[in-house]
């Protein structure tokens, strides 16, 4: 499976496009705002999911030109985060952005331990609420791989302050991601990618375990 991630958006929001080596089968995770470079990663490949690790709106916005694109593609998000994709005030956009909600509606709603596959990868749904209700986390466990949206960061975790959001929730979730081995990678919603092991160590939200 090969990995690239684009940082998009004025917050940064990491997009990942995991294509499959052998059936060229892609999948797209948090595509926050539309972006050319998301679609040059994606030419030549059949794009089966747009997978949501939760539905603020730095994760979710560039779905909608995605399923222009590509009409097929599944568009997934958890159950409890479904309301974000077409409410103001859960998805976080505010009344800043007047105009700018282009229409959204699920094709998978997602429930924890849900398999997502494609070509020979298969994604595990890890529910991991704290950032908001329905945050989860994509778990590759045969090549050792999560996905962990804003719930898991290098050295910290996701904010816990916003609507749906819960710190004890939140630590729950990290209790979760702890029982994986450390040489899992992880690939968070903001910033760079570490490992379990690294944030068993350093992370201290993590360390209070």
């Amino acid at each position: 499976m090969n990995i690239s991630c684009f940082p998009l958006g004025d917050i940064g929001a990491n997009c990942y496009v995991l294509t499959d080596d052998v059936s060229k089968q892609a999948v797209v995770i948090d595509p926050g705002v539309p972006s050319d470079e998301v679609n040059d990663a994606l030419m030549g490949c059949d794009l089966k999911y747009i997978l949501l690790t939760h539905g603020h709106f730095d994760h979710i916005f560039g779905s909608a030109s995605l399923k222009e694109l590509y009409p097929d593609a599944k568009l997934c998000i958890h159950k409890n985060d479904e309301i974000c994709l077409n409410d103001r005030a859960y998805n976080l956009i505010g009344d800043d952005y007047s105009g700018f909600l282009p229409e959204m509606k699920a094709d998978i709603i997602l429930n924890d331990g849900d398999v997502i596959s494609f070509g020979e990868v298969q994604l595990k749904v890890l529910h991991t609420p704290g950032h908001s209700e329905g945050s989860v986390c994509y778990v590759d466990e045969l090549n050792k791989i999560i996905f962990s949206g804003d719930t898991l960061f290098c050295l910290t975790v996701g904010r816990t302050d916003f609507i749906s959001g819960s710190f004890e929730k939140m630590m729950e979730s990290v209790k979760k991601l702890s029982l994986y081995d450390d040489g899992y990678a992880v690939y968070p919603g903001h910033n760079r990618s570490t490992t379990i092991g690294f944030e068993r160590k350093r992370n201290r939200y993590m360390r209070k375990i």
